[in-house]
């Protein structure tokens, strides 16, 4: 199972550039004015031999001065109850600020989440002596970085990938079971449909409770189909925060996604795909699960004509373009109308997920079509693309291309 870190911290301290470091990607825009990230940034770190999802919450703040405050409190708040290890990101060259102590005091009383203190843009020696002052914080050794250089950052990431726990209460076994994950936007009906599935009957299926920060697994064995529900909803310690709703089901989705083989993706069918549909369906993408969309509320749609259908449809998959491959059910959770349909195609996507094709065949499909459409050439050299076989034991179906040229082999092709 993936660990979730999160990088949190009053703005302006380098979140944003830790961000960049740590995924080496530039996905983060940043910038000296405090609060330019508007979107939720999420991505993917490797580190000897170790996958793991990281979150920023930077620039999460309003435009207004005197609620700034709030806004931080509450993002670092959800930040700490959904990760499995928290990185507050500190100025070393302005100091401790009140703000600063202010995340501390929130940080020091979720005692049950390891928490490093990172004193970015220590880019001297002097600089790391002035680290030692951030003691006061009573969150432990501060860390000493340069996020703009990377200077630290390997000692950060040996650091973090020791505070993962291997194993986690509330995981089910191994046993071959495919796992399917109902996610979207806050109010799509995330729940209803989770309710029309397993609402009856409740005595064949069977609650495997995570943490609260983990997802929940229903073992749903009835109607020929056998499977864990991963879900997340109704077990968060909600009480005592007033979310950010975008922000709370974004960091949800990951860990639900994350456990998953296949996503169902729930869209509003009054309100069509909007851009939390599609941060969602990112997470998807990235974490190469399979996909089904499951349009929800179709009930209330008044015209329901093949044309409506079908230029919903091309809504959709214009939207997603490139990754058009997967399946779009009409139905509605409230009437209970095509929420088996949903399974079925979710169970196709695992299957053809798990599909292993021989070697022989592989090429008996496709040599004729490189043939009909071969690479072109490269500066006079013509690539021939000789054989090609399936990679055992990999997440998604994965292939091999044996080439005489492969490095002249581009992109597009």
């Amino acid at each position: 199972m993936s660990n979730l870190v999160a990088i949190v911290g009053r703005p302006n301290v380098g979140k944003s550039t830790l961000f960049n470091r740590l995924t080496q990607t530039r996905q983060a825009i940043v910038s000296e004015i405090a609060g330019t990230t508007r979107d939720r940034q999420y991505g993917k770190v490797e580190w000897c031999g170790r996958t793991f999802s990281i979150v920023d919450t930077g620039g999460w703040v309003v435009k207004t001065d005197d609620i700034f405050e709030d806004e931080i409190r509450k993002q670092v708040t959800i930040a700490t109850m959904e990760s499995d290890v928290i990185l507050f990101v500190v100025d070393v060259m302005n100091g401790i600020t009140d703000l600063d102590t202010e995340v501390a005091d929130i940080l020091r009383r979720q005692n049950d989440k390891p928490v490093i203190v990172v004193t970015n843009k220590a880019d001297s020696n002097e600089l790391i002596y002035n680290a030692a002052e951030f003691y006061a914080l009573g969150l432990g050794d501060p860390v000493s970085i340069s996020a703009l250089t990377g200077s630290g950052t390997g000692d950060l990431l040996d650091l973090i990938v020791s505070k993962f726990n291997e194993q986690r209460s509330g995981e089910p076994d191994d046993d071959g079971l495919p796992r399917f994950a109902i996610v979207g936007r806050p109010n799509v009906g995330k729940s209803s449909l989770t309710n029309a599935l397993i609402g009856e009957q409740r005595n064949i299926v069977t609650d495997i409770a995570g943490t609260t920060r983990d997802s929940i697994y229903t073992r749903y064995d009835k109607f020929g189909f056998d499977f864990y529900l991963v879900d997340t909803a109704g077990i968060r310690r909600k009480n005592k925060v007033n979310e950010d709703l975008e922000f709370y089901s974004v960091m949800r989705s990951i860990r639900a996604i994350e456990n998953s083989d296949v996503c169902i993706l729930l869209i509003d069918a009054e309100r069509g795909i909007e851009a939390q549909d599609m941060n969602i369906f990112q997470i998807i993408q990235r974490n190469q699960k399979s996909l089904v969309v499951f349009v929800n509320k179709w009930d209330v749609v008044e015209e329901k004509t093949n044309q409506t259908i079908k230029a919903y449809e091309t809504a959709i998959r214009e939207r997603m373009a490139p990754y058009t491959d997967f399946n779009i059910v009409f139905g509605s959770a409230i009437t209970q109308q095509h929420i088996f349909r949903v399974l079925e195609r979710a169970k196709d996507a695992y299957i053809n997920r798990k599909r292993k094709i021989s070697t022989s065949k592989l090429n008996e499909v496709m040599l004729p079509l490189i043939e009909s459409y071969p690479p072109p050439s490269t500066k006079g050299k013509f690539i021939k693309i000789k054989y090609c076989s399936q990679v055992p034991d990999t997440q998604v179906p994965t292939f091999i291309f044996y080439a005489n040229l492969p490095q002249y082999v581009k992109e597009p092709y």
